[in-house]
């Protein structure tokens, strides 16, 4: 029987069998669908490194599976300890003291490398190295490669993200979001014009087993996620029908709002991953696109780490979001 492997789990070897229904597929393929959290370029060092066999005996990445086939997975990718870079990189500061930072991250920046990346473009221009540049020595909870990172934005979301500079900071503030004390609100646009003035999304998302780069709410099981939603103006342009929505997250999952507002059949705008379309056209104009997600972190709430004074931070939508909103006639 075929097993699912973490990333992270060091027992070794792992075994698989692939089924019929695993016939024609690539080995290297087959494998990113079993194991959780890697991609294909992980599981091909993998091969390359002689790590994997078939049958008892080496394969390519190409190899085509028939069904049968008995996989082992000898250990892990050897691969050097990954360390964030300092940058001089620009940064929009909201505060800062001797425990913590709150940044207002533009969309476009990654809040840090990939676990697969290693130091050379994929590593450079993350929040991280801007942070390491900036602060000079942030918390260690989190790994070398991601010092004083306490949650995460996506890379086209914008908005609001709290740093943690040292160890103890970092551990209340995960223990504050650990308990739902931080308080998340967000503005998205969406396509269509959502029915209710209000609702809450509570379904269970997962990683999905054939596009691993989406999450998915269609799988049994998963992990606990809960997003409220209170629209705030519905909008009827010539590029069509859009809702400006504020919500608020209990949960901080992997693409959480995205995948929910995506499960309502209301694409977040700018986010094809999930269902948005790539540009909007207009009968008698040409069309409109957003090159990132209408999606921006405004508001932030939560107890600093050492007195417990409530803090409140704010930032309105980047000038990019409002010009959108110009052109479809919404400001």
């Amino acid at each position: 029987m075929a097993c699912t492997l973490s990333a992270r789990v060091d027992t070794f070897p792992k075994h698989f069998v692939a089924t019929g229904e695993d016939a024609g597929k690539r080995l290297d393929q087959f494998l990113v669908g079993q194991i959780l959290d890697t991609s294909r370029a992980r599981v091909q060092q993998l091969i390359n490194e002689e790590k994997v066999l078939v049958n008892d005996d080496r394969a390519k990445a190409s190899l085509r599976l028939r069904g049968g086939e008995r996989i082992a997975i000898l250990g892990e990718v050897k691969s050097a300890p990954l360390r964030a870079m300092a940058e001089e990189i620009p940064l929009d500061i909201v505060y800062e003291d001797d425990d913590l930072a709150v940044v207002n991250k533009a969309a476009g920046m990654m809040v840090h490398a990939g676990a697969g990346a290693t130091e050379d473009e994929r590593n450079r221009g993350t929040l991280v190295n801007a942070l390491l540049h900036r602060f000079g020595k942030l918390s260690g909870v989190g790994g070398e490669l991601r010092p004083g990172i306490v949650h995460r934005l996506d890379k086209a979301t914008s908005g609001l993200i709290v740093v943690a500079k040292n160890d103890e900071a970092h551990r209340k503030l995960a223990a504050q979001f650990a308990r739902r004390v931080v308080k998340k609100t967000y503005i998205a646009l969406v396509h269509g014009w959502v029915k209710q003035d209000r609702g809450t999304i509570s379904s269970s998302i997962s990683r999905d087993r054939v596009r691993r780069t989406r999450m998915t709410t269609k799988r049994p099981g998963g992990r606990e996620a809960i997003t409220h939603y209170t629209v705030q103006t519905r909008i009827d342009s010539k590029y069509g029908k859009f809702t400006l929505l504020e919500l608020r997250i209990d949960t901080g999952r992997t693409h959480q709002i995205r995948v929910h507002l995506a499960s309502l059949r209301h694409p977040v705008v700018g986010d094809a991953l999930y269902g948005a379309p790539r540009e909007m056209s207009a009968k008698t104009e040409a069309g409109i696109s957003l090159p990132r997600n209408f999606l921006h972190a405004a508001a932030l709430q939560l107890q600093h780490p050492r007195t417990g004074v409530p803090l409140s931070f704010e930032r309105p939508l980047p000038e990019e979001l409002k010009d959108f909103l110009e052109k479809i006639g919404a400001m």
